[in-house]
């Protein structure tokens, strides 16, 4: 039956017409017609940005342990851009956005280290180290 409804832009169920969209947002999830989730995952990850700036002080704070910002990260963050995740297919290139978005959290979280007399960003084996080997996408 749904194959019968859609024609065109518009659709008519019961005489109601109904007027056909590309996108739009569904108890906070973006819908799109083409099942392209990029736009929505950009749109999470922003989320999660703002998420992560409101609890800014916590992440700095000197008083958490390293595996309490983790334990935080994991419950404030991570569900805020996995949020609607459940319906994504996800291409390599998203796969990575939301690897690159986690992997920048963490080097947040995990202060750069002093090495050979300079700072040094902590390399992406060690994040995972220091994640467990769990990482957003698993």
């Amino acid at each position: 039956m749904p194959g019968n409804i859609r024609r065109g832009n518009r659709g008519h169920i019961s005489g109601v017409t109904y007027q056909g969209v590309a996108e739009f947002i569904y108890l906070g999830t973006l819908i799109r017609n083409d099942n392209n989730v990029e736009k929505a995952i950009k749109r999470r990850i922003l989320a999660s940005n703002r998420t992560y700036l409101a609890a800014i002080s916590l992440f700095r704070s000197r008083l958490l342990s390293r595996i309490s910002k983790i334990i935080l990260y994991k419950t404030l963050i991570r569900p805020v851009v996995l949020c609607g995740a459940e319906a994504w297919t996800l291409t390599k290139k998203e796969e990575q956005a939301l690897l690159i978005f986690e992997r920048k959290i963490f080097r947040k979280i995990c202060d750069p280290k002093y090495e050979n007399g300079e700072w040094k960003s902590r390399r992406n084996r060690e994040l995972e180290e220091m994640s467990k080997r769990e990482n957003i996408l698993k």
